[in-house]
């Protein structure tokens, strides 16, 4: 069988690590501490909450300014590149940058270091003064602390520095 058949028996054996679930520590509401984190710049509080299960995981972000609460959700696949309309980035709200509308983001996702990071890669068309630009975003979302903290480094093709936010679980 393996003579005749090679791609199909190696794609047999590497199929339970392609679909390698996250550590379950990711699911929950986390509030993110500002003390320690990049400013958020046009927001006063984050909550994220994540839902991982088989290969899909939901990544919700709930924004507060004042009296103003925007939730936004990005659904994304582990298993396969998904394209998402209207992706959300946390920086929107103070950038003139827009989404392009009609246009879907690629984004790919993985899990890393045994389920214990997820790693986030994006595609996303936008609308800014000179024109259409894609913005390459790279998130990394890491369990630090005993599941306590989460860490999430972001990396955009437009900047420089990367952000970086610091959210602690918040109890049930």
């Amino acid at each position: 069988m393996i003579r005749t058949y090679p791609k199909l028996f190696l794609a047999l054996l590497l199929l339970p690590f392609a679909a390698r679930a996250g550590d379950p520590g990711f699911n929950g509401r986390w509030h993110l501490d500002t003390g320690h984190s990049t400013a958020l710049d046009g927001w006063s509080a984050m909550d994220l909450v994540i839902t991982a299960g088989g290969t899909g995981v939901s990544l919700r972000h709930d924004m507060t300014w004042r009296s103003t609460h925007v939730s936004a959700v990005d659904a994304i696949d582990t298993a396969q590149p998904v394209e998402i309309g209207d992706f959300f980035r946390i920086d929107q709200r103070h950038m003139a940058v827009y989404a392009l509308p009609k246009a879907a983001a690629h984004v790919r996702a993985a899990w890393l270091d045994g389920g214990r990071t997820l790693r986030v890669e994006a595609e996303v068309p936008l609308e800014v003064s000179q024109g259409v630009r894609t913005m390459r975003i790279y998130d990394e979302y890491r369990l630090l602390e005993g599941d306590t903290v989460l860490e999430l480094i972001e990396l955009h093709s437009t900047r420089e520095r990367p952000l970086v936010y610091y959210f602690n679980k918040a109890t049930p």
